[in-house]
């Protein structure tokens, strides 16, 4: 089932809904998706499918740009007086079905009012409108994800990650485990030779500049036979 339909006029905003739908399909898996030129298979019957899409579907996003009041039908006439005009029917089967029906609105296009839109499509004009502008497509494509979050809960979960099927992995333990800690460790500006010494920064404990002999790195006490340089030390105490 397709939760979401996009809806859009050829030649007003078709790069527009190709681009909103190849993110929302990113975001939520391509089969929760529909926008008829991606979705309809070859041979398939485009009234059936059309209206079968947008009566199953839970959002309607109505992509409309600057020429989307005013396109013209093969008549002639304005394309939304037409009764046959399938961005008119789309919208119109959508409020039909309940869908929450959300224009976008593209660029600098100016909100919809009653008093532009056919009689059929007054209702449009209440609907709350998100835009999408070129200066700022990935904020305002992660917003319209966000609301889409909200408005279908099911849509939140993420489309599974093929990388969780590796083989030879244990997935609950790739879950689980922590991340690689980073380390950081500021520039020492003075030269120090010899003797013990304090790193500072993320990388904490203590350092050893230059050793000359074996270093123990355990607790406890070490101790080392003078009389034989080079042995490794004898631990009093935890390795």
């Amino acid at each position: 089932m397709n939760e979401i339909f996009v809806n859009y006029r050829t030649n007003d905003g078709d790069d527009a809904a190709t681009l909103i739908e190849r993110e929302l399909s990113r975001a939520f898996g391509d089969e929760q998706v529909f926008r008829a030129s991606k979705s309809i298979q070859a041979g398939s019957r485009f009234p059936k499918e059309i209206l079968s899409a947008v009566r199953r579907c839970s959002v309607l996003l109505a992509v409309i740009g600057p020429r989307w009041l005013e396109a013209r039908s093969a008549a002639g006439g304005r394309a939304l007086e037409d009764p046959g005009d399938w961005t008119r029917r789309e919208i119109l089967e959508a409020f039909e079905a309940g869908a929450v029906v959300v224009p976008v609105l593209l660029g600098q296009t100016g909100r919809l009012r009653p008093q532009d839109l056919p009689e059929a499509l007054i209702e449009l004009a209440d609907c709350q409108y998100r835009r999408l502008n070129n200066r700022n497509a990935d904020g305002d494509l992660g917003r319209l994800v966000g609301d889409l979050s909200r408005l279908v809960p099911g849509l939140a979960s993420e489309p599974d990650d093929p990388r969780d099927d590796r083989p030879g992995e244990d997935t609950a333990a790739r879950q689980d485990a922590a991340p690689p800690a980073r380390v950081r460790a500021k520039v020492i500006k003075h030269r120090h030779r010899g003797g013990i010494g304090n790193v500072n920064g993320d990388f904490s404990g203590t350092f050893v500049s230059e050793p000359s002999g074996p270093v123990h790195t355990g607790s406890g006490n070490v101790y080392q036979d003078r009389r034989r340089r080079g042995d490794i030390p004898s631990l009093d105490g935890e390795e």
